[in-house]
């Protein structure tokens, strides 16, 4: 990545800040920008964050040993390296970045929603690396710190940038807009999620919609047609809807799954249909597909460019990741659960037909504030209406799961916790036996699944 020209004395003007250091650095060029000093590359600008349990500044002069140029700063450092004082490096950072978009007039999409964000732009990257030199979000880089570096390490090659845009209360979007500026914004769905702070749907809608007070009348929106709140939504943009209904306008037909082998399906695009084959699990995955089509469509892509693209996908993290240990197979879908994805994933559960028994792991589902007894019951009782043959279900909330699916008369046990469970796991789980381990991120249920691939060879 070779980024555009970023001078010390520009990140001082831009952020508010004080250059401190030798005048001889002042219009030296920064080649990228990191928060962690184990992953300075020479030249770097080195954020030092002060968070919770680690104060970036305690690694500024290790940072610097590591071939940082200059560290961003809160407050007066000892040395002789150049810094940049600020008030807050978080605001400084994101400010940068700001400064940093707009030197760029490549197409930014955002992607934005409750469920599907990172799958959604996992497949429009994939589509528009059939045309162009494209940035992608990494990891789980998609909150306030996050975005800005994805941001800061758009370079020069780069032809188009897809940005996921993470949020769990009033305010978030407007932030991260406010730096992304995007140019499409794919909204994926409007799903019980973070309810804690944004209380119901409306609410949920409300937050994820500020993403549109930095957007023209000339930018697109790319929303879920399928969505109750999404479906007859007018964000003030342009819109293209995707789904399934008659009412979108990328659409999908004759959706199969095809098991662990993916699904097929027919893309109806603008001018074209063409036949597709996902290599993903779960039918739920087309609405990610749908959107990046979508996308796609837009940047002038045809209907074989989009296929070949959506082929070269690849399931990230713990995201429907299969794996078949031999004795089991596990689906790895534990990066994070709220009710639309904890559903999604239990329906496609039920759609496989394995050697032995359709198993689900599920735990909790953070943030659902004075819903969560509600919605947890309901996902035990969908996965006894589903035929799940045995739900184990493991932590505090997951009772509720528990006792959803003894009330609709399916095979239920639970524990309180993963330890608890880990003496009793290979007395539950037979040969031949598909596991689906599912649960909010902060369960920590990759534990899980490692004990289930370890122990399943």
């Amino acid at each position: 990545m070779t980024m555009k020209p970023v001078t010390l004395q520009k990140i001082a003007d831009v952020t508010g800040g004080k250059y401190i250091g030798d005048d001889k650095y002042r219009n030296s060029v920064i080649t990228g920008v990191v928060t962690d000093n184990r992953k300075v590359r020479p030249g770097n600008l080195f954020v030092c964050i002060q968070g919770a349990r680690v104060d970036g500044h305690d690694f500024a002069q290790s940072a610097v040993e590591n071939g940082a140029l200059c560290c961003l700063c809160t407050r007066e450092m000892v040395g002789s390296f150049p810094y940049v004082l600020v008030d807050s490096a978080i605001d400084a950072l994101k400010a940068l970045a700001e400064w940093y978009r707009s030197l760029f007039t490549i197409p930014v999409i955002g992607v934005v929603g409750s469920v599907g964000k990172t799958t959604a732009k996992e497949f429009t990257a994939c589509v528009l690396s059939q045309k162009y030199n494209v940035l992608k979000t990494e990891a789980n880089l998609n909150n306030e710190l996050g975005v800005p570096l994805t941001i800061l390490s758009m370079g020069q090659e780069h032809e188009a940038a897809v940005i996921e845009m993470g949020i769990s209360d009033f305010g978030e979007m407007r932030r991260l807009s406010k730096m992304v500026r995007p140019d499409i914004c794919i909204m994926t769905t409007i799903g019980y999620c973070h309810l804690e702070n944004l209380i119901d749907l409306d609410g949920v809608l409300r937050a994820k919609s500020e993403v549109f007070e930095y957007m023209t009348s000339d930018s697109l929106a790319v929303l879920n047609g399928d969505d109750p709140k999404l479906r007859n939504f007018t964000p003030g943009t342009r819109i293209l809807r995707f789904g399934l209904g008659e009412n979108c306008d990328i659409r999908a037909e004759q959706v199969k799954s095809m098991g662990f082998d993916g699904i097929s399906a027919r893309l109806i695009l603008k001018n074209e249909t063409v036949d597709i084959t996902v290599p993903a699990f779960g039918t739920h995955i087309i609405y990610g597909v749908l959107g990046a089509a979508a996308v796609g469509s837009e940047l002038g892509l045809d209907g074989e460019s989009i296929k070949n693209g959506i082929m070269t996908y690849e399931p990230v993290g713990g995201r429907a990741k299969v794996t078949d240990t031999g004795l089991i197979t596990v689906i790895n879908d534990c990066y994070n659960a709220n009710p639309n994805s904890m559903s999604a994933s239990i329906t496609s559960l039920a759609s496989v037909s394995p050697r032995g028994r359709r198993v689900a792991i599920l735990g909790d589902m953070k943030e659902l504030g004075g819903e969560s007894s509600k919605l947890h019951r309901e996902m035990g009782q969908l996965a006894a209406e589903k035929g799940i043959d045995l739900v184990i279900c493991v932590g505090d909330e997951a009772e509720n799961i528990y006792l959803g699916v003894n009330e609709k008369g399916g095979n239920a046990v639970y524990f309180k916790d993963k330890a608890e469970l880990y003496g009793k796991l290979w007395d539950l789980i037979d040969e031949g036996d598909v596991v689906l381990v599912k649960a909010s991120h902060s369960m920590g249920f990759e534990e899980i699944v490692d004990k289930l691939v370890q122990g399943g060879k």
